[in-house]
């Protein structure tokens, strides 16, 4: 697999990235304890974004366009 990472400086590389972190600071705010909340709580958010569409995948969903992970 090819992996390419973005350049430091430059956030307009990291689109998808940024977007998801936005996400991701809804549910644990940035210098939240986010390690200190309950595992459902953590994958109540996971499975809320992974259902997401994404303009990025076609408007499909982390779910339907990957593989499923690995218990």
């Amino acid at each position: 697999m090819t992996v390419y990472f973005a350049h430091p400086s430059s956030p307009w590389q990291r689109g998808t990235n940024e977007n998801t972190n936005r996400l991701v600071r809804l549910v644990c705010p940035k210098g939240a304890e986010c390690d200190q909340r309950p595992a459902g709580a953590i994958r109540r958010a996971q499975n809320r974004l992974n259902d997401r569409p994404r303009k990025a995948l076609r408007y499909r969903t982390p779910n339907e366009v990957l593989p499923p992970a690995l218990p």
